[in-house]
């Protein structure tokens, strides 16, 4: 049978992973990663160890001991740990941020899909296993955006990709054709609170891929944390990137958005609705 390693983060991406890969004859082998991965991921996977998100010769080892030679990672693993004294970093994880050109995602990313490889671990697309989440194109909700929302998807689109290219973060926050707030590292929900709270109402949260995005990793995901974040501040409007990015949870969502006015739209560069 085969084996597939989940590296598991924050949220329920790693679960509706586990689940699909199940579906398609993977025994899952999981790394739930301390302190962030959900605890009922246990009941959703074949075998399951709980190492601290620092110990990366700890979790390599681990899936290399169990005979993994595929890996998915899956689940938000916030920046901001290396910051918070939270990351306690093994020798490995020492060294693999010691050669970093920077501190970006992309970079650190990368080099951990590097560090797989020297085990002869393959990392493969999330996307693998989780197409049925993709957002389709689209409005989605309801209601559709009002025409000053749809200025605002087209004004924050070009802002959001180059954001992304740069590898700053992935969501802009807009309001009449203004920057409310661009995502760092504080992440989509507290970026969406804080521009929200600058714009008053009615703000226009836009979420893209990168222009060099790698499906292997930080696929835009999209879930209730981020929806009750955008009610929270009164929000208006949501544009995801149709076919890019993960819905998580949709049929819950997109009622929820419903109850609370927000339209929600899977939205593609130059799209016109």
């Amino acid at each position: 049978m085969k084996k597939l390693g989940l590296i598991a983060g924050m949220g329920e991406l790693p679960i509706a992973i586990a689940a699909d890969a199940r579906s398609k004859g993977y025994t899952v082998i999981a790394v739930g990663l301390e302190p962030l991965a959900d605890k009922t991921l246990e009941s959703c996977v074949d075998e399951i160890q709980w190492i601290n998100v620092g110990k990366l010769g700890e979790i390599i080892e681990y899936l290399k001991k169990s005979g993994v030679d595929e890996v998915v990672m899956a689940g938000k693993v916030p920046k901001a740990l290396l910051y918070k004294s939270k990351i306690s970093p093994d020798l490995r994880a020492i060294k693999l941020l010691f050669t970093l050109k920077d501190r970006s995602d992309d970079s650190i990313l990368l080099a951990i899909a590097k560090e797989l490889q020297k085990d002869g671990m393959t990392l493969l697309n999330t996307t693998d296993f989780s197409a049925r989440l993709l957002t389709p194109e689209g409005v989605l909700t309801d209601n559709s955006p009002t025409e000053e929302e749809w200025k605002d998807i087209a004004f924050g689109w070009g802002i959001a990709k180059e954001m992304g290219r740069l590898d700053i973060g992935q969501t802009v926050v807009i309001k009449n054709q203004a920057v409310m707030a661009i995502e760092a590292i504080e992440g989509t929900d507290e970026a969406i609170k804080r521009g929200g709270r600058l714009a008053g109402s009615g703000a226009v949260v836009i979420k893209v891929s990168k222009p060099q995005q790698d499906m292997r990793f930080d696929v835009p995901v999209v879930g209730l944390d981020t929806l009750r974040a955008m009610i929270e501040v009164n929000a208006g409007a949501l544009a995801v990137e149709a076919e890019k990015s993960i819905l998580l949870k949709r049929e819950r969502l997109l009622k929820e958005a419903n109850e609370a006015g927000i339209a929600v739209v899977g939205f593609r560069d130059n799209s016109i609705y």
